[in-house]
C-alpha cells in the first residue's frame, strides 16, 4: 500500500512539474555611451512557437510587456523604453490586432547617470502565448550594474 501511494505521489509531482511552463528566458546587460549616459539592455529569448507582446500593445487584449524601474539617485530614466518593430497580426481570440515578438527581442532603456557605479533595478511583467493558449501573466525582477 505504501509503495503504491509513493508511485502515485511521484506520478502526480511529475505531471504537475511538466505543466509548469517557462517559455521566456530573460538576460540583462548595460552599455555605457559616455560618462553620464548608458543603455540598459533587457533581452527575452522566447521558445519556439511562443511569443510575448509589445510594450505598445493597446488595452483590451493581451497583457503588454511592461517595465517598472525602481527609482534611484544613481540614474534617471531618459525617454521611453525602445523596442524593435513587432509582428502585427489580427487575433481572433482577442478580436483585435496584436503586436508581438517571437524567438528573441531586446528592449532598450536609456539612462542618465548621476553616479559612476549605478545599479538599475526593476521588474518586467509579460504574458507568453502560443497558437493554443496563453499563460498567466508573469513578473521577473532584474538587477543590472552599470560600470
Amino acid at each position: 500500500m505504501k509503495k503504491g501511494l509513493f508511485f502515485v505521489t511521484i506520478l502526480l509531482y511529475t505531471t504537475v512539474s511538466a505543466q509548469i511552463m517557462h517559455p521566456v528566458h530573460w538576460s540583462y546587460a548595460a552599455k555605457k555611451i559616455s560618462k553620464k549616459e548608458a543603455v540598459v539592455l533587457i533581452k527575452a529569448t522566447i521558445d519556439n512557437g511562443w511569443h510575448i507582446y509589445s510594450v505598445n500593445q493597446v488595452d483590451g487584449g493581451p497583457q503588454k510587456t511592461n517595465f517598472e524601474f525602481t527609482p534611484s539617485k544613481a540614474f534617471r530614466l531618459q525617454d521611453n523604453i525602445i523596442e524593435p518593430h513587432p509582428v502585427a497580426k489580427y487575433e481572433k481570440s482577442f478580436a483585435m490586432d496584436v503586436h508581438y515578438f517571437e524567438k528573441s527581442v531586446i528592449f532598450k532603456q536609456k539612462v542618465m547617470l548621476t553616479s559612476s557605479d549605478a545599479v538599475v533595478r526593476g521588474k518586467v511583467s509579460f504574458m507568453a502565448c502560443n497558437d493554443q493558449k496563453c499563460l498567466s501573466p508573469d513578473d521577473v525582477v532584474f538587477t543590472i550594474r552599470i560600470k
